[in-house]
């Protein structure tokens, strides 16, 4: 069976794009745990993963003897292992769109991810208020998302970006954690399509064992003392 390393559930977004294409595709994998302490070279965290992972990071997906390590290659396998799921569009062109969307998410978005860290636990609307003011770029991050989501859902017809769920909707996933988190200034049918995305039983799975942990990392949150359960 399928193995996938993770980071906590509550900050690492890049452990839930994998996580959510699986359990949401119905693909039967193994999960396992890494939680974060320090990303210092002798931490549990980078000791754990050395035995596995060339990188130290994660998510890193093993099948077998295969170590796949880089998000979107994990994404790609799984379409490639699993063609029954439809993963990425049927359509050619509507594929090398959704290929080309998810490809600018995995490298850019670089404002947004930086000054917004994704924490599903934390309701951060007065600090998204300052962020908004203060950064352009994120302001411009978000329009380009407004503007990239709006032409797709209008073509598509939703209730996803290509119609039906696709490897385009996990690589966003988070990014829908972040606006909805940070109370980010939105259009109602961005913020309703933010609200799906959330509703999807993959989704709602990693957003309620993210809210399970508790786990408070100080160095995951600078924008904050304490945690709200607390």
């Amino acid at each position: 069976m399928l193995q996938l390393y993770i980071g906590n559930k509550n900050y690492s977004s890049w452990s839930m794009r994998p996580w959510v294409l699986l359990r949401q595709a119905g693909i039967a994998f193994d999960e396992v745990m890494v939680r974060f302490d320090s990303f210092d070279a002798g931490s549990q965290f980078k000791t754990t993963l050395a035995a596995t992972s060339p990188t130290g990071k994660v998510p890193v997906l093993v099948d077998g003897d295969l170590v796949v390590w880089d998000t979107l290659a994990i994404a790609e396998y799984v379409a490639e292992t699993h063609p029954d799921k439809h993963l990425w569009p049927q359509d050619a062109k509507a594929r090398a769109r959704a290929r080309s969307v998810v490809a600018e998410m995995h490298s850019g978005f670089t404002a947004l991810r930086s000054h917004c860290p994704m924490n599903v636990e934390a309701q951060l609307a007065d600090t998204g208020a300052l962020i908004w003011r203060d950064q352009a770029a994120v302001r411009a991050d978000v329009q380009r998302l407004v503007d990239m989501w709006s032409a797709l859902l209008q073509e598509h017809g939703g209730p996803m970006l290509f119609g039906a769920f696709t490897i385009a909707d996990t690589f966003f996933a988070p990014v829908c954690m972040r606006l909805s988190a940070y109370a980010l200034p939105v259009p109602p049918h961005i913020a309703d399509y933010v609200r799906r995305v959330q509703a999807l039983p993959g989704v709602k799975a990693w957003i309620d064992e993210a809210l399970a942990e508790k786990d408070f990392l100080a160095f995951e949150e600078p924008y904050r003392l304490r945690p709200s359960h607390l």
